[in-house]
């Protein structure tokens, strides 16, 4: 299975979700991206499933030298969450990693006030909240996001992702009370290796999905 691009991934999701709100699984359903690339996944997610859309900013911690091989993760307002078995893998420590995880505490804050601005984050207390991502590799992040929204007391945690390696959906389904992903392929190496369109989207794609799902 390969999708042309986001919107044809997030098409996917929304059938498979709806799916499941029918039979009564997602009530109250708030949607919440894991931007950039999310945004364009949990649209038509949204949509389908005529549910609130916001986003939600994880920052990954990229190794030394190696920024997209991620080592951790954060979430807003709560301490970076290390993957320690890969740290004592590449010899790293979280003491030396300190200046990474400040260079993204700032772009994560940064992300936060453009995407937001002064309004509050939607409240996922009581909800069933669905974490969208366009696919999941390591699922740095994704543990991350499920972990900060684990404390804010929703009803039920959904993790849906288009495409993610199956090993790293296995460990997820510890985090989340519910993975939902169409395309689990064996060979696995990048979520964009399964998009025939997988351009990086900028801020103002994420302003322009955001302003049209709080405008209908």
């Amino acid at each position: 299975m390969r999708f042309r691009d986001r919107a044809e991934a997030g098409r996917v999701l929304a059938g498979l979700l709806s799916d499941l709100s029918g039979r009564g699984e997602l009530p109250d359903p708030l949607v919440l991206a894991l931007p950039r690339g999310g945004i364009a996944v949990a649209a038509p997610v949204a949509r389908a499933l005529g549910a609130p859309l916001d986003v939600l900013v994880v920052r990954k911690i990229g190794a030394p030298h190696h920024e997209e091989f991620a080592v951790g993760a954060l979430a807003p307002g709560d301490a970076p969450l290390f993957d320690p078995d890969t740290l004592d893998h590449l010899g790293l420590t979280e003491q030396r990693l300190a200046p990474v995880v400040e260079r993204e505490r700032r772009e994560l804050a940064r992300r936060e006030q453009r995407y937001r601005g002064d309004r509050p984050p939607l409240d996922p207390t009581g909800r069933t909240v669905i974490v969208v991502d366009d696919g999941l590799a390591t699922g740095a992040t994704a543990r991350a996001a499920l972990r900060h929204l684990r404390n804010r007391a929703p009803a039920r945690i959904v993790l849906a992702v288009p495409v993610g390696a199956p090993d790293s959906l296995d460990r997820l389904a510890a985090e989340a009370d519910l993975v939902v992903c169409p395309h689990r392929p064996a060979a696995f190496s990048a979520v964009g290796q399964w998009y025939d369109d997988f351009e990086q989207l900028t801020d103002a794609d994420v302003l322009d999905v955001l302003q049209a799902l709080h405008t209908r």
